[in-house]
């Protein structure tokens, strides 16, 4: 029998089912993404609600003419009543819980009206004025550059306010007789002062170091398990190899499924401990990164790396060469803009934060921040991510082996064995 003769580009491109398929997955592709990251990033300050940030009232003067509380009370009062429509989730808490949550991490900044504050304000009335009153905005940029921002310029515009309301009180008081040079004083009477309520490194990234920390584990699993699955679906004769022109079929070795998510697996175990201790090295020995808690983040990275890693080889085993669109989405393109790392979760939209509860990202980047900034506390979110590293890994393993069992069990053979 003569060989067919050699198809042409030119001829297969006239055929419309050739590109039917390519061209609606490559547009919902990016149809998906854009959506997804814009989505998330478009106008946080809109979205933004109930962003936690301390508020604390040091102020021991005593109340100025009479009235019940002094002026820090009510300042403080009039804030956290909050009438601007929910931006800010206001703590009113004591200078050591403020500052435990601050270092915990549990609080994007604080609003502190300082001791003396009611002497201060009532003797700008008087011959005996030294200094102006101040109120502190403390930042913290361990919870992200743009979170503790959000934080700030939220604390600044209370204290403005704050010192605009006491500014008309003291302007009343002071009468017609004042001078033009004092009722401009008087106006807005409160110096802000800003100032880093838990200071992280210099070698930080402003607070991102946690974010891109995290995402190369996300990407030393995934494309770690991605290539092992290759790799050896390859050497086992189940897939060809293809290197340039060069192209290589092994003999098939007889093995089912679930024989073959167990071996993929192992290698997983052990080629991550690798790669994780790369990412590791170049960060912290050779970039210079901020990090403490060595050994701790050295097992962490090591165990939250695998956890993904073991996903998508059970994602892969149950959905074959698809499996690595679908782990692509699980892990990455679902896990970037709901893992709360760069834009908080409090200023993207719902769909967002109902990923946030699930989406693997979010889980491990709480444990690599709380690590990096905040003392490897349990209670800054170090405790939950542990957990959510265990679910995952037993949720991968248990999905990936059942799904492989049943399709053992039904005879669904990957390829039949080819000879040698």
């Amino acid at each position: 029998m003569p060989a067919a003769p050699e198809a042409s580009a030119a001829t297969l491109l006239r055929r419309p089912q050739l590109w039917l398929v390519p061209t609606i997955l490559t547009g919902l592709l990016a149809l998906l993404l854009s959506l997804l990251y814009m989505g998330g990033i478009v106008n946080p300050n809109a979205e933004l609600r109930h962003l936690p940030v301390a508020l604390v009232n040091d102020d021991t003067g005593k109340p100025p003419g009479g009235r019940q509380g002094n002026l820090g009370a009510e300042i403080t009062a009039a804030i956290a009543s909050d009438p601007a429509g929910g931006k800010a989730d206001w703590r009113v808490l004591t200078s050591a819980q403020a500052q435990d949550q601050l270092d915990s991490g549990k609080v994007y900044g604080a609003l502190v009206v300082p001791a003396g504050f009611t002497e201060s304000v009532t003797a700008l009335t008087t011959a005996g004025a030294t200094r102006l009153p101040t109120i502190s905005v403390l930042t913290n940029p361990g919870k992200g550059s743009l979170g503790s921002s959000l934080a700030g310029q939220m604390t600044t515009q209370a204290a403005h306010r704050a010192s605009q309301a006491v500014g008309k009180q003291l302007t009343a008081s002071a009468g017609a007789q004042a001078s033009p040079t004092t009722k401009l004083l008087l106006a807005d009477p409160v110096k802000v002062v800003t100032e880093v309520g838990h200071p992280i490194g210099t070698h930080s990234g402003l607070g991102l170091t946690a974010f891109y920390y995290t995402l190369l584990l996300v990407l030393a699993g995934f494309m770690g398990g991605n290539v092992i699955s290759n790799g050896v679906d390859t050497a086992l004769g189940y897939a060809d190899n293809e290197i340039g022109p060069w192209h290589t079929r092994r003999p098939t070795v007889p093995i089912n499924r679930t024989q073959t998510l167990l071996l993929k697996m192992v290698m997983t175990a052990g080629i991550t401990l690798v790669s994780s201790s790369l990412v590791l090295l170049a960060c912290v020995v050779i970039l210079g990164m901020d990090a403490s808690h060595l050994p701790l983040l050295w097992i962490y990275s090591y165990c939250a790396a695998l956890a993904v890693g073991l996903g998508v080889q059970a994602i892969n085993a149950a959905f074959g060469g698809f499996g690595q669109l679908v782990s692509m989405f699980v892990f990455i393109v679902l896990g970037l803009p709901s893992s709360g790392a760069t834009i908080p979760l409090q200023a993207v939209p719902g769909f967002y934060r109902f990923l946030s509860h699930f989406e693997p990202m979010r889980q491990l980047s709480d444990g690599v921040r709380a690590i990096l900034y905040f003392g490897a506390r349990s209670d800054a979110g170090l405790a939950h991510s542990w957990l959510m590293i265990a679910i995952g890994a037993v949720l991968a393993l248990a999905f990936g082996f059942a799904m492989t069992r049943y399709y053992d069990r039904k005879g669904h053979k990957r390829l039949t064995p080819q000879p040698a």
